[in-house]
C-alpha cells in the first residue's frame, strides 16, 4: 500500500492561518516536506515528535518528488507544506505529474495567499463598489519570464488592483510599468514584508514615485508584497460608493427593499 501525499497551503507566516483541515492533515503525517525558505517553521510544530521533517530549501524538483513517493511509500500521510496557496506559483502541477505517473495518490488543500494578508495587514480592500472589481495577481518578468501579452504595464492599464508577488528587488521595473500605463507618480502603493509572521512583518506606504526610496530605507529586499491599488486609503476618504447588497433599497432573495418614499417621510 501506499500513501496520500497531500500539498498543504501554509498561509503567508503566521502558523495559526494554516486551515483547520491542513493543520489536521500534519497532526497525523508521518513525513513532512516544508519550504524552509518561505514557510515559518512554527507550522511543522503541529506534527508528531516522530515525523519525518525535511525542509526543501535545498533541493531540486527531482529530489523533492522522489523524497515523497519514498515517503508515501512508508506513510499512510505525507505533507508537502507550501508558503500561501500551492496553487499560486507553487510549482504544483510539475510535482504531482511525477506522481501521477508512479501511482501516487494527491490532492490539495488551499491555504491563505500574502495578497490576502498584505491587505488585512493594512486594514485596505481589494475592491471597492465602482472603484475597482477587479484583481489582477501577477509578477514581473525577471529570470522567469511573462506570456505574451501579461507584460505590467498591459495589465496596468487596466487600472485595477494589482497584487504584485515576487518583484520586490524589482521595485524600479513596477514604477516603470504603473507609470508607463498612465498611473500618476503620486499614485498610492503599498508594500508588506513577510505578512502575519508574528514579530516580522513591516507595512509601508508610499507613491509609485517614493515607494522604493522607502523600501530601502526599511531594508526591505525579499518576501514582499507589492499592492498599486485605486482602493488605497479609501478609509480616509469622507464619501464611499455603497454596496447594493446592503442597501435598504436593494431585494435580494433573503431581504425585501423597504419603501423608499416610507423611509424618506420618517426620516
Amino acid at each position: 500500500m501506499t500513501g496520500k501525499i497531500w500539498f498543504v497551503g501554509a498561509g503567508p507566516g503566521d502558523p495559526d492561518l494554516i486551515t483547520v483541515k491542513g493543520r489536521k492533515l500534519l497532526e497525523e503525517s508521518g513525513a513532512v516536506l516544508f519550504a524552509g525558505s518561505l514557510v515559518d517553521q512554527a507550522a511543522t510544530l503541529f506534527a508528531p515528535d516522530d515525523c519525518e521533517i525535511r525542509d526543501s530549501k535545498d533541493m531540486t524538483l527531482d529530489e523533492m518528488t522522489d523524497w515523497l513517493i519514498a515517503q508515501a511509500r512508508q506513510h499512510k500521510t505525507v505533507v508537502r507544506l507550501q508558503t500561501g496557496d500551492p496553487g499560486l506559483y507553487g510549482a504544483l502541477i510539475e510535482m504531482t505529474q511525477p506522481l501521477t505517473a508512479a501511482g501516487i495518490e494527491w490532492a490539495v488543500v488551499p491555504g491563505v495567499s500574502s495578497a490576502m494578508a498584505s491587505m488585512a495587514a493594512a486594514g485596505e480592500t481589494l475592491t471597492l463598489p465602482e472603484v475597482t472589481q477587479t484583481v489582477i495577481l501577477t509578477r514581473v518578468a525577471g529570470r522567469t519570464p511573462m506570456p505574451p501579452g501579461e507584460d505590467l504595464e498591459s495589465l496596468a492599464a487596466h487600472k485595477t488592483t494589482l497584487c504584485i508577488y515576487l518583484s520586490i528587488t524589482l521595485l524600479h521595473k513596477v514604477q516603470e510599468a504603473l507609470l508607463a500605463a498612465g498611473w500618476s507618480e503620486d499614485a498610492p502603493v503599498l508594500v508588506v514584508q513577510k505578512a502575519s509572521w508574528p514579530g516580522e512583518e513591516k507595512i509601508v506606504r508610499g507613491t509609485i514615485k517614493d515607494i522604493k526610496r522607502k523600501c530601502q530605507d526599511e531594508k526591505i529586499a525579499s518576501q514582499a508584497m507589492i499592492v498599486a491599488s485605486p482602493t488605497l486609503g479609501a478609509a480616509d476618504w469622507p464619501d464611499l460608493i455603497r454596496s447594493k447588497l446592503y442597501d435598504p433599497t436593494f431585494t435580494h432573495r433573503f431581504r425585501k427593499a423597504s419603501n423608499t418614499q416610507e423611509k424618506i417621510a420618517n426620516d
